[in-house]
């Protein structure tokens, strides 16, 4: 089955049953309660269940994969304990399937491979470093990309996470001179000043309840670096 989102109820809802909600994370919102006590989505979803379906009391709405806050685009929450621990099961054993959509600055060489590191965050300064197997705190990062289309020293690449570690794609593709656009954080000067293109466009999971495999595509927003590529020839259903 695949879905291409639609706007619902002030959110835009992908896709909605008894077990799941398949929605787009707005850029710059969190995806669930942090520190800063700023609007989070799954707050959100929260209160639109409890709304919709006259709920009492508390809502459940489980977590089951995060996007860092500058990153739009496809998630899932669940909405019983049930689905969540088994999409969670599927994060572990690999069934679970996120791929971005990027522009870099630059093409990496190959322009089709494998970025291999071990990733340690700075909790104080909330930043992330590459670091070496075996140091306390670094964990194993994995990813493949794939360029797609190149325009005016910019790179639309598709990357598929093997492993979901914090800032992990912005820092590995940092880590090889190829930052994303707009991410001034990790790439400095050279990442290009403007909204960070970093977009989760394909999801793909088998159904907590139904075992059906699932896909579910959302294009990337309007405007630079965007607009400069061809994506419709990319999402795809």
């Amino acid at each position: 089955m695949s879905e291409i989102s639609k706007k619902q109820e002030g959110l835009e809802i992908v896709y909605e049953d008894n077990h799941i909600l398949v929605v787009l994370k707005p850029q710059n919102i969190a995806s669930c309660p942090d520190e800063s006590g700023d609007e989070n989505l799954l707050d959100m979803l929260k209160e639109y269940v409890k709304v919709k379906y006259e709920k009492k009391g508390n809502v459940y709405i489980g977590l089951v994969h995060r996007l860092d806050r500058p990153t739009g685009g496809l998630m899932v929450y669940a909405k019983t304990s049930k689905a969540a621990g088994r999409l969670s099961e599927q994060m572990k054993t690999g069934k679970f399937e996120k791929r971005y959509l990027t522009v870099l600055v630059g093409a990496p060489t190959p322009e089709k491979g494998k970025l291999e590191n071990w990733l340690k965050k700075n909790t104080v300064n909330n930043m992330v470093y590459l670091s070496t197997q075996g140091t306390d705190g670094a964990k194993h990062a994995l990813l493949e990309y794939e360029v797609l289309q190149k325009e005016g020293g910019l790179a639309l690449t598709e990357i598929k996470l093997h492993t979901g570690r914090s800032h992990q794609i912005r820092v590995q593709t940092a880590g090889i001179s190829h930052p994303v656009y707009g991410d001034m954080r990790y790439g400095g000067e050279r990442a290009q000043k403007g909204k960070l293109a970093l977009w989760a466009y394909s999801l793909a999971f088998t159904h907590p309840v139904t075992q059906e495999r699932m896909r579910f595509l959302s294009e990337p927003p309007a405007g630079e670096p965007w607009s400069r590529f061809d994506l419709s020839s990319v999402v795809k259903p």
